[in-house]
């Protein structure tokens, strides 16, 4: 993991300091992959001693559901289709949040924009994962806009939520090298996988009261991040997830 302004724990050499366990919202609004990887880290003792005590998806079928049900956790259908405004059916998302009490939102795959009132009132403790290396490529479609620039350097970004779409104080990233065979879907399949590498991390750092959002940007342990945040290299990412990596990259 590299960072030209600070140097971060490694993600195995933490010791953090034992904290009570804090409740943990997810959004969702398709089949929950990056759910699945924070059940999995939550079950292995891997986020901090944080609980996912509730999902909610805004699709009534999402199959992100069943992965909660299947896990215990409750799962909350609250169709958007069912609101006249985008403005009522955020109105309604946060009362349903706030019956859960809870110290951090996740947001894995929930493909809402979110209104400023609603950002505002959960500012600060309200997470995201993108699939670009933020800044670059906001919004949708981030591979096939990757490709069609001929980019040698993609991956994944999380970051804190803000009123800005896609715009709020990156926290962590992912690197992947793009090759001249990759497409669109072998770039999803590989972001992916970087994706359910480093949001399990990012929550459990939040939890143990490492990572803060501050009026200054994301800090790490009081240090201020830069505005990519730290950035876990193709070669690192590649090892943590037992890819092979490829003869020109090894050279």
């Amino acid at each position: 993991m590299t960072n030209t302004d600070y140097q971060s724990d490694t993600i195995k050499d933490v010791t953090p300091e034992p904290v009570d366990a804090r409740r943990i919202v997810v959004l969702v609004s398709g089949s929950g992959s990056n759910l699945q990887a924070l059940i999995d880290a939550q079950s292995h003792d891997r986020l901090g001693g944080g609980e996912i005590v509730a999902v909610i998806s805004n699709v009534v079928d999402a199959y992100a559901l069943k992965r909660a049900r299947d896990a215990g956790i409750d799962a909350v259908a609250l169709p958007h289709r069912e609101y006249d405004t985008r403005e009522a059916y955020d109105s309604a998302l946060v009362k349903v949040i706030e019956r859960h009490e809870p110290d951090l939102i996740i947001l894995a795959g929930f493909m809402r924009i979110l209104t400023p009132r609603f950002v505002q009132r959960f500012l600060g403790r309200m997470l995201n994962i993108h699939p670009s290396l933020l800044p670059e490529y906001q919004g949708l479609n981030t591979h096939a806009r990757a490709l069609g620039d001929s980019v040698t350097s993609h991956g994944c970004s999380v970051h804190f939520v803000t009123e800005e779409l896609d715009g709020g104080p990156v926290v962590l990233q992912a690197e992947l090298q793009v090759t001249p065979e990759d497409t669109v879907e072998t770039l999803q399949e590989k972001v992916h996988a970087r994706e359910h590498l480093i949001y399990p991390i990012a929550v459990q750092w939040f939890l143990e009261g490492r990572l803060q959002f501050t009026d200054q940007g994301a800090k790490m342990d009081g240090h201020l991040l830069p505005p990519h945040g730290m950035r876990l290299s193709h070669a690192d990412a590649a090892e943590e997830l037992d890819e092979a990596l490829d003869e020109e990259s090894e050279s």
